[in-house]
């Protein structure tokens, strides 16, 4: 019986036809392996994941594997994205066991959850040194007969491991400005000056550290800073990781020039890199980097958007050939002949503009790239032939779109949305930034206020309502108040200041370490597993407590509460020490830190004045908040008004202490760039 087949997560539901009896995480499966004696088998992946597709086609969609596992394990199968607190438990032992991890996961466990032993995709057949996966199940049942209190002593040693992340002790102060030079003095030795971006292939966007540089060139006027940023985003926008013919970014790149990308496309990423672009053009005014801008966000809104308003997790790598076998790439890749099909006159030049070749960069085929570093913005010609290559590739079998919609990657990609609308006075995007607060708000916040994880329209007829389940995590918590938040900027509508409360004052309630500080993944109404977690670290995701960090800075700036300013010190005095050390492991938390020593910049406008808060959103503050429109409790409204002409004006305040008011943009810039 396999019991996948009405699950919300898309992966699981691809797993519903295997002839393994699998389980999704839960009572059944461990009473299962307790009753009969067995060994629970977890494997975690998520519908993007390449590898996970390779191990699932040659073992789980495998008749005689799948009878092996049915007769000496339980297997139990687990999307990572809707449940990153078994994920990120599991991926700390299999680290602890093997030194490295990834997906697909696969972790041996006693009956109570206890690991023993794990590792990642294990081939169907022995290769060198890999263990088959039939060889490995066998050799587990032989030693979980043979040797268990082996097994068993392995498990309490994996779990008391795991277990002492979380408790991570706190300083009595938050440490000094000098962490952030000492985290930019870092990733410049780890800058790649040719080809952008930090260490060697494979590369990651690593977009957070990105914006620590960024900020340091704001902070200091560093030009070595800016120019880590923008020799990175030029190398990514012109590589194979962006897609030049539809928008987006694939989830990194193999090698060092960023021309061969993992094809996957995740929201997160989306989210983040769009968020880079945005301030790099604010900053230097490029307008390639707008370009860059504009395409991701309408990529995001055109094939990633429920037509309610959430945003679905991610795009495949993978999609049908020829033979209807799924080939990783087969989307976005071209041939010279294929451009010589579809444009006509027009091949010569976008052969050129494009670099595609008749031997190819990718298993016989070309990966569109820029070859001209930095040389994004299209002639008409090339526009015109762009255009009709998406038109052509819209008619191919397209990758798999992974539909669910996760809270914590759709609040990343509102508080893009929203800050993009204000920068560039978008009012398109501050719709849709609008309607997806409005959608999350309605499917994945119950009725007593508790949020959710997941949510998926599941079959045509259950398309209006859909169905959300998990409990929300802190990250998701951290993610919403962020968004939350940047919405109530752009919009000037006080309900969303309101709704940030809310969420941090739950975040605090449901997630908070009393003893250590900082926030733990799960909430303490939540299931009990091994060990309760801690999210410490940015990785592809902002951290939970780097979130909590930022989104607790920034709340207390527009609202005076100084008890979120407080929750924040405490994350700060956790996590910014090492921090400094390892930048590209707390980029977003050193942004915390950079707005708790710069202090905020509070600016209220009062009256119809779009003007004065265009001139504060338009340029790279970050540092600064701003609230307009519909007043809300909050120091900075107390006694304002519109001026003594009614014209309306804006205040310029740090810690609540404010300037003279101003009613001109002249002034109003002079008071912000003092």
């Amino acid at each position: 019986m396999n019991r996948l087949a009405a699950e919300t997560s898309p992966y699981l539901r691809q797993h519903a036809d295997n002839p393994v009896d699998w389980y999704p995480w839960g009572d059944e499966a461990f009473a299962r392996a307790a009753a009969e004696d067995k060994p629970i088998l977890l494997s975690v992946g998520y519908s993007a994941c390449h590898w996970c597709h390779v191990m699932a086609h040659e073992s789980f969609e495998d008749a005689d594997t799948a009878a092996l596992m049915n007769d000496l394990v339980v297997s139990v199968k687990v999307d990572r994205e809707e449940r990153p607190d078994v994920d990120a438990i599991y991926m700390d032992a299999v680290q602890a066991m093997t030194g490295h991890g990834g997906w697909p996961m696969t972790v041996f466990l006693m009956p109570d959850g206890r690991p023993f032993f794990g590792g990642t995709y294990f081939p169907k057949t022995a290769r060198g040194s890999m263990l088959s996966f039939t060889d490995l199940l066998t050799r587990i049942d032989d030693v979980w007969r043979t040797r268990r209190d082996d097994l068993a002593e392995q498990a309490d040693e994996l779990t008391e491991a795991i277990s002492r992340g979380a408790g991570l002790p706190t300083s009595e102060t938050v440490p000094g400005p000098d962490v952030l030079d000492q985290a930019v003095a870092s990733l410049a030795g780890q800058f790649d000056a040719e080809w952008g971006g930090f260490g060697r292939a494979p590369k990651f966007p690593q977009t957070m550290s990105l914006e620590v540089a960024l900020r340091a060139h704001d902070r200091t006027g560093s030009a070595e800073a800016l120019t880590m940023v923008t020799t990175s985003l030029d190398a990514m926008a012109s590589g194979g990781i962006y897609d030049h013919v539809g928008g987006g970014f694939a989830r990194y790149s193999v090698d060092e020039f960023w021309i061969v990308p993992h094809f996957e496309k995740m929201l997160y990423d989306q989210a983040l890199l769009t968020r880079i672009y945005l301030h790099a053009w604010q900053v230097t005014g490029e307008s390639r980097y707008r370009q860059v801008l504009d395409e991701t966000i309408e990529y995001v809104c055109r094939d990633l958007r429920h037509r309610g308003g959430g945003f679905y997790s991610a795009e495949d790598a993978d999609s049908p050939g020829p033979d209807g076998h799924n080939e990783e790439g087969r989307f976005a890749t071209w041939t010279p002949e294929e451009l010589t099909t579809v444009l006509g006159e027009l091949a010569p030049a976008a052969v050129e503009w494009w670099g595609v070749t008749a031997e190819g960069n990718f298993e016989g085929r070309s990966i569109l790239t820029r070859p001209v570093r930095g040389d994004l913005l299209r002639p008409d010609e090339i526009e015109r032939a762009r255009r009709e290559l998406f038109d052509h590739r819209e008619g191919r079998p397209r990758p798999g779109l992974d539909d669910k919609v996760l809270t914590e990657w759709n609040g990343l990609m509102l508080a893009t949305l929203a800050e993009a609308a204000a920068a560039t006075g978008d009012q398109g995007w501050l719709l849709d930034a609008l309607q997806t607060g409005e959608f999350l708000l309605a499917n994945l916040r119950r009725e007593d206020g508790r949020w959710l994880r997941s949510w998926q329209a599941g079959s045509a007829s259950e398309e209006a309502g859909g169905r959300a389940q998990h409990l929300a995590y802190a990250a998701d918590y951290g993610a919403l108040l962020d968004g939350f938040t940047r919405l109530a900027e752009a919009s000037g509508r006080a309900r969303w200041i309101a709704e940030a409360r809310r969420v941090a004052d739950d975040l605090i309630d449901l997630f908070w370490d009393n003893e250590h500080g900082g926030v733990f993944t799960t909430g303490r109404d939540a299931e009990a597993l091994v060990t309760r977690p801690k999210d410490l670290m940015d990785n592809a995701t902002p951290s939970a407590n780097s979130l909590a960090a930022v989104g607790l800075l920034r709340l207390a700036g527009l609202t005076g509460e100084e008890r979120y300013t407080e929750r924040a010190a405490a994350i700060l005095r956790l996590l910014a020490a090492p921090a400094g050390k390892h930048p590209t492991a707390f980029g977003h938390l050193l942004a915390a830190l950079d707005l708790w020593h710069a202090g905020m910049v509070e600016v209220a406008v009062v009256g119809e004045r779009s003007d004065l808060v265009d001139l504060v959103a338009h340029r790279y503050r970050p540092t600064t908040v701003v609230t307009w429109g519909e007043p809300f409790p909050s120091p900075l409204w107390d006694d304002r008004n519109a001026g003594p002409d009614g014209q309306g004006q804006a205040y310029v305040c740090r810690d609540f202490a404010c300037q003279a008011p101003v009613a001109t943009t002249t002034e109003l810039a002079a008071q912000l760039d003092a």
